[in-house]
């Protein structure tokens, strides 16, 4: 049984991994962008702080031509590169298990073939109050409703229902991922009618 403890340490764990490895690319003079659950949170904590979810890896966009700068800058931590499924990632020697490393995700490319719309590149970046780059609101929503799995669905909801989602991010976006988004929207739960478990 997992304790609550136990819980709080891992989402320690992933806010470190990501401070420090966010720390090493500005160090290096690496362009990127925080992406995935982080930078969902780190916007949606923005506006409620108790409206964020935890997550347990860490994504970077980055370009593909900056990956030996970024190797170097990842691998002077100590994590360890591997291959997963043609991904890139880095593996924490702290915590020595794929799931929880740092995934790569290439600024301007496909994820998968079967996309329709390109990653974002990391111009589409912006600091965020706590130091790091993160990837823009209307980008990262963009990129969300590409990928549109399950937990993707989740994250553009939460955006939704803390009030991000404008209608300037509304039309930022092409035909299709505005029909997704109302996909969502038809959706959602409104978490204070969700009530205590």
């Amino acid at each position: 049984m997992i304790s609550f403890h136990s819980h709080i340490m891992a989402v320690d764990r992933v806010e470190r991994r990501l401070r420090r490895v966010a720390a090493a690319l500005d160090a290096a003079g690496v362009p990127y962008a925080v992406v995935g659950g982080n930078a969902v949170a780190a916007w949606v904590g923005r506006v409620d702080p108790s409206a964020t979810r935890a997550t347990k890896d860490v994504d970077v966009l980055v370009r593909r031509a900056d990956l030996d700068r970024v190797a170097r800058a990842i691998e002077g931590l100590g994590f360890t590169r591997a291959n997963l499924r043609g991904l890139v990632l880095f593996v924490d020697p702290d915590e020595p298990s794929k799931r929880a490393g740092v995934h790569l995700v290439w600024a301007g490319e496909r994820v998968r073939p079967s996309y329709t719309v390109p990653a974002p590149d990391v111009s589409e970046a912006e600091r965020d109050p706590e130091g790091f780059a993160v990837l823009g609101l209307a980008a990262l929503v963009r990129m969300k409703l590409t990928s549109f799995r399950d937990i993707d669905r989740v994250h553009v909801a939460d955006l939704v229902s803390v009030g991000l989602v404008t209608d300037a991010v509304r039309r930022s976006l092409p035909p299709e991922l505005r029909e997704r988004l109302r996909e969502v929207e038809r959706n959602a739960v409104d978490p204070l009618d969700e009530g205590d478990a």
